[in-house]
């Protein structure tokens, strides 16, 4: 039989040294998802220093972020089958090697090798197991912990092309990034709640069609006062969404399988992350504007939300009917033995017709 002791450590601590694994995730992610948000700040040098139109400078986010999703299930084999700690490190060498290669890059190819593909590919490495370790530290507070984990992760050109300044837009991008963390924290205190514990999955749908709507409102958003309550908007629901999406899928796989499954997760943002911004590049260069990038983002992050809300709703339905299906129409196996040969009958029978058929048997073994 188990200690005391050892029967208390058996779970998730939800605190203890678990909070300092929150601190290295915290960190990672400051390396990792605010990194790849400056390259927004950099986008337009990018596309004045190198004289390239906004598709072909719009690859090197995509291919990053690609990298760094697309590579997340080779950061879970390696912090499954080694360690989380081997593979953050390994990746943190790749990262570093790769933006310090970066800041001689004399073309866009050059920073697609080594700021896309190997800094993605470290961050790949980094991202993944450190999110899985806060999962398995947690259980109570555990999207509060990765509210804080992933608060480290911080206006997309288009500020500047409706007329404000250079210091204006950077104001904006840190009204942003502020307001993210404060969605990050807050949004993972509030669905570790015992009111909407329960509904993570609909919090999430939430956050994700709120972050649409405001994708909607942004072409007619001409002036940095107006851009401003945008930026407080999109900022705190992106944060909240962000931070529910390891939540959701620790709740939905355990713990035990999260960092594989996170490793899937990720995977499947690479296709969206890698064709997105050159479309949205694309779309810019061929109207003139960024209106119609903007409403596709918008109306796809709704349609989304949308479809997965309905799809939930459908599997709660199906359940409910199943479950009073099984308790109300159960099939019921009766045995009866006569000396060494034994009658089965299996059917959906009531009580009254069991016990008629019970009475023909004894009295047929009577006889």
């Amino acid at each position: 039989m188990a200690s005391p002791r050892s029967a208390q450590h058996a779970g998730p601590p939800d605190g203890g040294w678990g909070w300092m694994i929150v601190a290295g995730c915290f960190l990672v992610t400051i390396c990792t998802r605010a990194v790849t948000r400056c390259i927004s700040i950099f986008f337009v040098e990018f596309q004045t220093y190198f004289g390239q139109d906004y598709a072909r400078t719009a690859w090197i986010h995509s291919i990053v972020d690609c990298a760094t999703m697309l590579c997340a299930p080779l950061g879970s084999l390696i912090s499954n089958h080694v360690s989380c700690q081997v593979g953050i490190m390994l990746g943190g060498l790749l990262a570093s090697t790769g933006l310090i290669l970066s800041s001689f890059a004399t073309s866009l190819e050059h920073l697609y090798l080594s700021l896309g593909v190997l800094t993605g590919l470290g961050f790949a490495l980094c991202y993944s197991p450190a999110i899985a370790m806060v999962g398995k530290y947690f259980n109570k507070r555990k999207a509060l912990a990765y509210g804080i984990a992933m608060s480290g992760s911080g206006i997309v050109p288009y500020a500047l092309s409706a007329g404000v300044s250079h210091h204006q837009a950077a104001f904006l991008m840190s009204i942003l990034g502020v307001i993210d963390i404060i969605g990050n924290i807050t949004f993972g205190w509030l669905t570790d709640r015992r009111c909407l514990k329960k509904h993570r999955h609909f919090c999430y749908l939430f956050a994700v069609g709120m972050d649409g709507l405001c994708c909607l409102f942004l072409p007619v958003l001409q002036n940095f006062p107006l851009l401003v309550p945008f930026s407080f908007t999109f900022g705190y629901f992106d944060g909240a969404y962000v931070t529910l999406i390891p939540v959701i899928t620790a709740d939905v796989v355990g713990t035990s399988s999260l960092s594989s499954a996170l490793g899937v997760v990720y995977f499947l943002h690479a296709i969206p992350y890698l064709v997105s911004p050159p479309v949205a590049g694309w779309l810019v260069d061929t109207t003139g504007s960024y209106t119609a990038s903007f409403l596709l983002c918008g109306f796809s992050m709704i349609f989304s939300s949308t479809l997965l809300c309905f799809a939930n709703l459908a599997k709660k339905i199906k359940r409910t009917h199943l479950l009073s299906l099984t308790n109300d129409t159960g099939t019921k196996q009766h045995i009866w033995t006569n000396g060494a040969i034994a009658y089965s009958v299996t059917a959906e029978l009531d009580q009254k017709d069991v016990e008629f058929l019970a009475a023909d048997i004894n009295s047929y073994s009577n006889r």
